[in-house]
């Protein structure tokens, strides 16, 4: 991460929210501690809650002393990054709110002698309210069309619930922004490893020759959490882990394990290959829909030696939901590179332990040489994204002695002791890069289109169906049964060890 010294704004509407509370003002403060933000830098926050911009900058302070990285911040720093810190009161619905934001704007960007710097607007807010927002951003002239090289716009997942939705919302954006303003951002994509898998696959001339179906048996991706819903019931009951973890954050893990090698590291040209993936995905027959997708939800069970309640029994859940807080499936890429080779998705709740980890499996070696020993396991490289972030690679060694033993045995890599500090927060990098005006990490309008287009033939199957069953499982399990019986049917198992967890 670079500084760059143009001068910028950054707005967040909902600066009341936790969101802004947890991870924006956080990595903002971050980035001024670190010196990637401009020396002329402003932020300026939208609520309907009434406060000055003293008692915001106050809550500001102990959000950055309570969520940051840097624990106790300097003092002197801190205050530094608050007395650039401003408040606007307001509905988001009232047309006299955006009068004030920009009476503000030009109050702050003249008192810091800045003239038409960087712009960034974040929507930190429900995806209800999106429309209402960009409507007036346009009508108060906070957008103007002729200004579109400086002013952007970041919103947040989800992008829609359902393919139609999701281009609604696209047609609702473009009437106010032009697509290269329009961050559409997924924190995991923020996350180091993550950002690594390609430099790990084209930086490195021993992975990349063996990247395709000759040599990878199939690929494991894997979102497992021990929280349930954690107070966010009534939007999770709506949602379901497939539109809230599968249709984004682990479809752009399969797009970065699964695309070609662009022609130029630059946005459109690596956003262009994960197009390519998503429009590789060979779609679901009747047959699939009907047995080749699990559908679970948890009831009741221990995580680390606490009782949990079913998912029904949470706050604001409906309890005769049948929302899935797990769900597994298949896919193939219908490409030169991956024909034939599985890639197997699974996303949980209140599952066993908590990783996000890209389990590639490589094939067996064509001819046993050691007759006379134990069939060694297959060569397993593990993407591993959280907790513990890092990359393992699991080979055959013989063991010491005079007999031919071989043991599996892991060469390793992990951010926390390889480097001297630990790598960023996701929203440090995605919020510096908007300001830079690099989309590479952020979805571009086709991408989320074709995104849906893998997820809503399921979400539809079920609607269609309410007799398609949902399989129980408890919590503090790895899922139900049925989730590894679709891999099991193939040969295959679950990867279910998570490194550094003992």
């Amino acid at each position: 991460m670079t500084q760059h010294d143009t001068p910028a704004t950054v707005v967040i509407f909902g600066a009341s929210g936790d969101l802004t509370k947890r991870k924006l003002v956080p990595a903002l403060f971050m980035l001024k501690r670190e010196g990637h933000l401009p020396s002329r830098f402003s932020l300026v926050g939208v609520a309907r809650r009434e406060k000055t911009d003293e008692e915001f900058r106050g809550d500001m302070g102990e959000a950055v002393s309570s969520f940051s990285r840097a624990g106790s911040p300097d003092r002197a720093q801190l205050d530094e990054f608050l007395s650039r810190t401003f408040y606007v009161c307001g509905d988001f619905a009232n047309v006299e709110t955006y009068k004030w934001l920009k009476t503000k704007l030009d109050e702050v960007e003249s008192a810091a002698g800045v003239k038409d710097p960087v712009r960034l607007y974040y929507l930190a807010i429900p995806p209800s309210e999106f429309p209402v927002v960009l409507e007036h951003l346009a009508a108060a002239g906070l957008s103007p069309r002729d200004q579109a090289d400086r002013i952007r716009i970041v919103i947040e997942k989800p992008f829609g619930h359902d393919a139609e939705s999701g281009r609604v919302l696209n047609a609702q954006v473009h009437r106010t922004f032009e697509e290269k303003q329009v961050y559409r951002i997924d924190h995991y994509l923020g996350k180091e490893t993550v950002q690594n898998i390609l430099v790990f696959r084209l930086a490195n001339g021993i992975f990349e020759p063996l990247w395709n179906r000759r040599y990878i048996d199939h690929v494991q991706i894997t979102v497992a959490e021990t929280l349930g819903v954690e107070g966010r019931g009534g939007y999770f009951d709506e949602a379901g882990i497939l539109r809230d973890i599968v249709q984004n954050h682990m479809l752009q893990l399969l797009c970065l394990v699964g695309m070609e090698p662009p022609i130029r590291f630059d946005a459109e040209q690596v956003r262009n290959e994960k197009v390519k993936v998503l429009m590789a995905l060979r779609p679901f027959g009747a047959e699939d829909l009907a047995n080749s997708i699990v559908r679970g939800q948890y009831v009741g069970g221990d995580i680390a030696g606490a009782r949990v309640p079913a998912y029904r029994d949470e706050p604001s859940v409906d309890p005769h939901s049948n929302t899935d807080t797990y769900v597994a499936f298949r896919v193939f890429l219908d490409n030169w590179r991956w024909a034939g080779v599985p890639f197997y998705l699974r996303a949980g709740k209140r599952l066993a332990g908590r990783t996000t980890s890209i389990a590639i499996h490589f094939r067996r070696p064509p001819l046993t040489l050691f007759r006379q020993a134990r069939a060694p396991e297959p060569n397993l490289l593990l993407l591993q994204i959280q907790p513990d972030e890092g990359i393992w690679l699991r080979v055959g060694s013989k063991r010491p002695g005079g007999r031919v033993e071989i043991d599996p045995v892991e060469l390793q890599f992990r951010y926390s002791t390889t480097f001297d500090q630990g790598p960023p927060e996701a929203y440090e990098r995605l919020l510096l890069d908007a300001m830079h005006g690099d989309s590479t990490l952020f979805a571009r309008e086709d991408e989320v289109d074709y995104a849906w287009r893998v997820v809503t033939p399921m979400l539809e199957h079920w609607k269609a169906n309410p007799g398609v069953p949902v399989t129980l499982y408890p919590a503090g399990s790895w899922g139900p049964l049925e989730g590894d019986r679709l891999i099991q049917a193939d040969g295959r198992a679950w990867y279910n060890e998570i490194p550094g967890r003992d």
